[in-house]
């Protein structure tokens, strides 16, 4: 009996023993799994097709973590909530971006992070129970999407039924343009030939003319020492003439000035009086034309007998 109850207590002892270390060994690998990630959140406002949990979450290219959960934002459910696991020794700073990528064309989606300059604070959690949330910004998938989408618009416009007939308007004159001038093909041919002549004489008479100019130039560098030489020779006479009259001033300044103010202040009495004098012979001479004798002899002028 002594012996069944030792066998009982040595198995109780070893099966608490055996839980005690499952237990410790799980809350370790918790505590060690908790130490060695970071949780952080991810507010979309883009739709994320094709990522999943599980998926992929790179920074800058490197594998850093993982997708934990993905749910629709209660309040907001245009907003998708991506609840990320990051490795705890990844710098994620206070301006570090995440948006949506793909690898290639036709691959996986993931979270692709980006940004983090060196001297930006690390993105803690304001609380304790809190968890930081990264900002977002637009992927090239959603950039395109925007982009055909303007595209798209901006194609209704042009294409609207206004434009479509015109353009229909424009191509029918066209036709009729190019019909017309098929029809005057020959017309057109005897043109072009005649702008070819045309060109060719406009050549020549360019050519020419160039020749001419030419000639002209060198000619006229030929004699330009000789006229600069006269034209020297020529400013040297009138310097010397002007001297020669400004001396002449300044020697008779003196008789200049004299009559200047008592010569022409004289000018006006003898101007008058030569008036004066020239109307009465003005009136002698009309006397003498119209009666000399009576003029000159104080009498009539005797007349003629008449039988």
């Amino acid at each position: 009996m002594e012996t069944k109850a030792n066998y009982v207590l040595i198995g109780a002892f070893t099966l608490a023993t055996a839980a005690f270390l499952l237990l410790f060994g799980l809350w370790a690998a918790k505590f060690s799994s908790d130490r060695g990630w970071q949780a952080y959140l991810v507010v979309f406002t883009e739709p994320v097709t094709g990522l999943t949990e599980g998926s992929s979450v790179q920074y800058n290219g490197i594998a850093v973590g993982t997708v934990e959960t993905l749910n629709l934002d209660a309040k907001d459910p245009r907003r998708v909530i991506a609840r990320l696991k990051v490795e705890a020794d990844v710098p994620v700073k206070v301006d570090t971006r995440a948006k949506m990528s793909i690898t290639g064309l036709t691959g996986v989606p993931f979270i692709q992070l980006t940004g983090g300059s060196p001297n930006a604070a690390p993105l803690v959690p304001k609380d304790r129970d809190d968890i930081p949330v990264i900002l977002t910004e637009a992927s090239a998938l959603q950039n395109i999407a925007d982009t055909a989408n303007r595209l798209v618009a901006r194609l209704d416009e042009v294409l609207s039924e206004e434009n479509v007939q015109r353009i229909a308007s424009t191509l029918a004159n066209i036709e009729a343009m190019t019909g017309a001038v098929a029809a005057q093909r020959e017309d057109l041919r005897a043109l072009i030939v005649n702008a070819r002549a045309s060109s060719e004489q406009l050549a020549a008479t360019l050519a020419t003319t160039n020749r001419t100019i030419e000639d002209i130039d060198r000619e006229l560098v030929d004699k330009l020492p000789g006229i600069i030489a006269k034209l020297d020779s020529t400013l040297a006479n009138l310097d010397s003439a002007a001297n020669g009259a400004n001396m002449v001033i300044n020697e008779n300044r003196a008789a200049i000035n004299s009559f200047a103010n008592d010569g022409l202040a004289q000018m006006g009495p003898t101007l008058s009086e030569l008036r004066g004098l020239v109307r009465d012979l003005r009136r002698i001479s009309d006397r003498l034309e119209g009666n000399p004798a009576r003029y000159l002899l104080g009498r009539e002028t005797p007349k003629e007998f008449e039988p």
